[in-house]
């Protein structure tokens, strides 16, 4: 493909891989915030209504929660499908998973129709969602970066990324409709409806992927007889270094964003007295301006290089950690709303844009799924979910003061600055020895 082709030319070319991409990406993000405002709302009280209502409560967060642990047993297992049999029948799979349990939840019988078997159901189709989660992003980025033209990878991977601004847009939207009903329609019937819904997202993304052909990346190593025969024994023999940079990649990107998106409602409406709607729609617009910014900074980041792109993004949030405090702590519509789309919106995107493609780069192919799946499971881990308690008890134990929790967040800046110094030079040697083994192949 020539280096002069127009982006409109190669869009219309790959936009069935690139929408393949980004369905599963959304489809995953939606069903997190879907599920955890379901959880808070109504779960408690149709599946757990047996126990005392605390109790219930903390039964239905506890099976939100659930997906974090099943999570890397999904990445791990579907990233050795992955790597062994190619990416298109593992996201066949992985999206087959992960939507066919979000529709069943919207179908499950409560606890008064069927006892003890509805709250079993329930927790049964998270651990399925859980197993599929897993493996669909990495399929998913790999799908849009394998395919992608040597001066697009940066534009082609930032696509699935923005699915996770997307899938919290869609949820929103679905959130406030459902406010529309009667207590008594939304506990009855109304909860169900953006389940359901989920199904058109499912079968178009299944529709989309059955057309596609394996990635040419794949292809090579499958000419090459380079596939792994067990790629995560030889990733955590051979790549463990590469996956603790990935690791540590994805640290300030998780970090800031449950910062910007979770910690702040709990933390203008508790501690700085604002409205509880001036901090959701606060977040609401800052992910309407990363999903228009990520594709953009992707697309950016080819021209100027992703290392640049991602290191410059990291820099600047570090920056604006005080500033962006400063603004929340005027207490006016005006300071939140500027803080959280500077943050959220425009900070936050160049480094969530590039994450992917760099993560991609610093692995070989015949292991890269398995490797930047355990990379992205590892850093959203220590960093992800962890982010708005870490910084919720750093708040409570300085009685108010935002001080402690600046620290940790630039501590998390410092890691990923690390880790974009040893994989710039991780991305030289795996070009150099792509490079070889494809001109072996093409010898042989």
């Amino acid at each position: 493909m020539s280096t002069q082709e127009s982006s409109i030319a190669i869009l219309g070319k790959n936009k069935k891989v690139l929408i393949a991409s980004l369905t599963g990406s959304a489809i995953e993000w939606f069903d997190y915030f879907l599920y955890g405002t379901a959880a808070a709302l109504v779960f408690n009280k149709i599946f757990f209504p047996m126990v005392d209502p605390v109790i219930g409560l903390m039964l239905s967060w506890l099976s939100f929660s659930l997906t974090f642990f099943i999570r890397p047993i999904g990445g791990m297992l579907f990233a050795h499908i992955g790597d062994r049999i190619g990416r298109k029948k593992t996201l066949v799979l992985t999206l087959s998973l992960m939507g066919g349990a979000t529709v069943m939840i919207g179908l499950l019988p409560t606890y008064e129709s069927i006892g003890l078997w509805a709250p079993a159901l329930l927790i049964l189709m998270r651990i399925i969602q859980g197993l599929g989660i897993g493996g669909e992003w990495g399929g998913a980025l790999l799908l849009a970066y394998e395919y992608a033209p040597k001066n697009r990878k940066g534009f082609f991977g930032s696509i699935p990324q923005a699915g996770v601004t997307i899938g919290m847009l869609m949820a929103t939207f679905m959130v406030s409709m459902m406010t529309l009903f009667s207590e008594e329609q939304f506990l009855s019937w109304g909860w169900r409806i953006p389940f359901l819904l989920s199904s058109v997202l499912v079968l178009l993304g299944l529709w989309i992927r059955r057309d596609i052909d394996e990635t040419p990346d794949f292809q090579e190593v499958k000419r090459s007889g380079q596939e792994s025969k067990a790629p995560l024994r030889d990733t955590l023999k051979h790549h463990w270094r590469e996956v603790l940079i990935a690791a540590g990649l994805k640290v300030v990107e998780t970090a800031p964003f449950y910062i910007f998106s979770t910690f702040v409602v709990s933390y203008a409406t508790n501690t700085l007295s604002y409205e509880r709607a001036q901090a959701l729609e606060s977040v609401t617009l800052g992910a309407l301006v990363a999903t228009l910014m990520i594709p953009l900074m992707g697309l950016l980041s080819d021209k100027v290089g992703r290392k640049r792109m991602y290191a410059t993004g990291v820099v600047l949030i570090g920056l604006f950690i005080v500033p962006w405090f400063k603004l929340l702590d005027t207490g006016s519509t005006w300071g939140i709303m500027l803080a959280t789309v500077i943050a959220f919106g425009v900070l936050w995107a160049p480094v969530t844009a590039v994450l992917g493609t760099l993560c991609s780069e610093i692995f070989h192919a015949n292991v890269r799924y398995t490797g930047i799946t355990l990379g992205y499971q590892i850093g959203a881990a220590l960093a992800g979910g962890t982010a708005p308690l870490i910084a919720t008890g750093l708040l409570a134990s300085s009685g108010g003061d935002w001080t402690p929790v600046a620290w940790y967040m630039s501590v998390t800046v410092l890691i990923s600055l690390i880790a974009i110094f040893f994989a710039t030079r991780r991305q030289a040697q795996v070009a150099q020895e792509g490079q070889e083994i494809r001109t072996e192949s093409h010898g042989a």
